[in-house]
């Protein structure tokens, strides 16, 4: 393919094919923000829509839903994927942090610790005779959403898991918006015990 027939977009619209673009990665982000209006054209010719949030720092690509009634509807290019109970459960408990962390105003990149993350999890959970089997088993939903992007590891500590740290990414705010955490919220409260103030 000859490099002059290339979009110059390209990168930028490849970039966002793989998941969200994030206001650090700087070099993506000024051309995603220079050249917006003629991705934002592309992506609505072929069935897609760009979402640029400038104050959470993060854009991606929605496909909206499809419209069954048409003579083509289109298929979908990005499967939902289906969390489990526990994952859902940290969705939620990630989202709350990140709104706690935002209200005090101490930077723009939450970080936790595995351990933090557990401890907010755990309170969740009908008593349990074996505690160190729950947390163990609280690695994968934090394993399932290091897979989705939604949490990304930062630092790694060989001689205590619990140390691992890593960033809450704010696209959690699109997956996971205000309507549909009270949404879940409430579906939970059938679930577990509420938690003690």
């Amino acid at each position: 393919m000859a490099e002059k027939n290339i979009s110059p977009f390209a990168h930028v619209f490849l970039k966002l094919m793989q998941g969200p673009v994030y206001e650090e990665d700087k070099s993506y982000w000024k051309d995603l923000l220079g050249w917006q209006t003629e991705l934002s054209k592309y992506l609505h010719q072929v069935g897609l829509q760009l979402i640029i949030n400038e104050s959470d720092g993060f854009a991606r690509i929605l496909q909206p839903e499809a419209d069954e009634t048409g003579d083509k509807p289109l298929p979908r290019l990005m499967r939902k994927t289906r969390l489990t109970y526990e994952a859902t459960l940290l969705c939620i408990v990630l989202r709350e942090a990140l709104d706690e962390f935002d209200i005090k105003g101490n930077g723009t990149r939450l970080f936790m610790t595995q351990k933090e993350i557990k401890e907010r999890l755990t309170l969740f959970f009908k008593e349990r005779n074996n505690k160190s089997k729950l947390l163990k088993d609280l690695n994968k939903p934090i394993n399932s959403l290091l897979n989705i992007g939604i949490l990304k590891t930062t630092r790694e500590d060989a001689a205590n898991k619990e140390m691992h740290q890593y960033e809450v990414k704010r696209v959690i705010k699109a997956l996971v918006n205000n309507e549909k955490l009270e949404e879940i919220k409430s579906k939970l409260k059938l679930h577990v015990n509420p938690v003690q103030q």
